[in-house]
């Protein structure tokens, strides 16, 4: 029986350990570059809920540090083979297609859903959609773990969930780029 992460009890649902274990076994030989796995992809990957899986807390936060570690690796083959200073252009220029699109006007940010379906609640959007302006303008405060771990509320006729988490996720790879 494997120990890696605490379980979440008999009653309660955690990860699939399974698929957690076989996940773990790819990410170490994707880093010692016997596979194909990305910051992108750690950050993507979704596993099965069971009871007394593996605790989701737990394992999203080792999830985290594997992508960090991913991106410093990628960050250091990028600048190896395109210069520090194209890879920095590249994130600049994803930086500025994520700004245009948060600058826009408040409530008109994303697409949004109909009246009968369920997105993101516009306010809460646009209040962090503020906070991510004011960081890459100003130099705001704001952490790679705040983009992370940011929920916005449900709303009927909110913004639409893809495109939402599509600009967090470039919000993500950018601070990553630049550490």
């Amino acid at each position: 029986m494997s120990t890696t992460f605490p379980r979440s009890g008999k009653k309660v649902l955690g990860y699939d350990t399974g698929q957690v274990e076989d996940f773990l076994v790819n990410a170490r030989r994707a880093y010692d570059g016997e596979g194909e796995l990305t910051a992108e992809s750690i950050r993507h990957t979704a596993f099965s809920m069971k009871k007394d899986g593996y605790s989701p807390e737990l394992v999203d936060a080792a999830l985290e540090r594997l992508e960090d570690a991913f991106a410093a690796k990628e960050r250091e083959r990028a600048s190896a083979t395109v210069g520090e200073a194209a890879r920095l252009d590249e994130a600049r220029a994803t930086a500025q297609v994520v700004i245009n699109r948060l600058s826009r006007e408040p409530g008109h940010r994303f697409a949004r859903t109909s009246f009968l379906t369920v997105g993101y609640n516009r306010a809460d959007v646009d209040r962090f959609a503020n906070r991510l302006v004011k960081y890459f303008q100003d130099g705001f405060p704001i952490t790679v773990d705040d983009v992370r771990t940011a929920v916005f509320r449900p709303q009927r006729g909110g913004y639409r969930e893809n495109q939402v988490d599509a600009v967090m996720d470039a919000v993500v790879e950018v601070m990553l780029a630049v550490r």
